[in-house]
């Protein structure tokens, strides 16, 4: 009886451990091939390409980049806003916005410091991104040959400008719905802004004036982007004398200001690295055209960064200028 009785414990001893051990198997298979599936996708996500038009062609880049560096700020601060993290931005401290490096810091980008309107091939190739994006306007042939033998290279066929380049830069990582949900969310900023100053300055002109190393220039009212965020967003009037003017700047001698003569000026100091604007501001200053002008005897004169409006426009730049602007010309 007791030899029967250990055969039958040992029979169910033998049954639980096996059936324990299929249980195991069983559940470490199924799940290791749901772990393995899920990492197959993985790399294959991060693998995969996909072919976009940009301003020099079609150009085959990673679906989903793994190190993107983008030239251009603005650029940077536009994909942010849409959900989007690069790793790296180009930028020059000297003209840069100055919100932007803790904006960058913030996010977890990587700012790589540049010399202005400089490429350090040897610096970028060092930084081993698998894709580069810049803005194309302006873009040479020979420097986007360049760089597209760093990485594949997207030359956005667009400008800084927020409504003709976010969209574009929404499609190429689909992120269509947040674009739209950020440029609204602007929009609605911007009326607010339009409709306040438009009570108060009614038919009134604001011009922006550039003093520049030797010369002087003007903000043609249909001119490039910055063009569109004083004339077209904010909707301020330009004087009479350069309403039809196309180009973003245009140069003129001290004598054209009397015919110009605006109600309100934004006086851009150019900064530029190695670029000296005293003497020319001075000038500016001391000469009598500029004396007699109704925004300079009503000290309706306001300074304007740089880097303010070249460089700091974005869904957070613009609304920083945008408030500027409001908090001048609306008492």
């Amino acid at each position: 009886m007791l030899l029967v009785v250990c055969m039958m414990l040992a029979a169910c001893s033998g049954g639980t451990t096996e059936e324990n051990a299929t249980a195991g198997t069983a559940g470490t298979t199924t799940e290791g091939a749901a772990s393995t599936t899920e990492d197959a996708e993985d790399a294959e996500d991060a693998s995969g390409t996909k072919v976009v038009q940009d301003q020099f062609g079609e150009v085959t880049i990673p679906a989903n980049p793994q190190n993107l560096i983008v030239f251009d700020s603005i650029y940077a601060e536009y994909l942010i806003e849409m959900g989007v993290t690069p790793q790296m931005v180009l930028l020059t401290p000297e003209v840069e916005a100055e919100y932007r490096p803790a904006y960058f810091k913030e996010h977890g980008v990587q700012v790589i410091e540049v010399e202005q309107y400089q490429y350090n091939y040897e610096q970028l190739l060092a930084l081993s991104p698998d894709m580069i994006l810049t803005a194309g306007e302006g873009m040479e042939q020979g420097v986007y040959d360049e760089l597209s033998k760093i990485a594949p290279t997207v030359a956005l066929d667009a400008n800084s400008e927020m409504k003709r380049a976010m969209p574009k830069l929404a499609a190429l990582f689909d992120k269509t719905e947040e674009s739209a949900k950020v440029l609204a969310e602007f929009d609605e900023k911007a009326t607010q802004a339009k409709e306040k100053i438009a009570a108060v300055l009614g038919d009134k002109t604001v011009l922006v004036l550039r003093v520049e190393h030797n010369r002087y220039r003007f903000m043609g009212p249909k001119g490039g982007s910055s063009s569109v965020f004083f004339y077209d967003i904010l909707g301020l009037n330009s004087p009479e004398a350069i309403k039809d003017s196309t180009d973003w700047f245009s140069q003129f001698s001290l004598e054209f200001l009397p015919e110009m003569n605006p109600d309100y000026i934004f006086l851009e100091d150019r900064t530029l690295v190695g670029y000296d604007t005293k003497k020319s501001m001075e000038d500016l200053k001391a000469s009598q055209v500029w004396s007699n002008l109704e925004a300079v005897k009503n000290d309706h004169v306001f300074p304007l960064k740089t880097s303010q409006f070249v460089s700091g426009v974005g869904p957070i730049g613009s609304v920083k200028l945008m408030d500027y602007v409001v908090e001048r010309l609306v008492p």
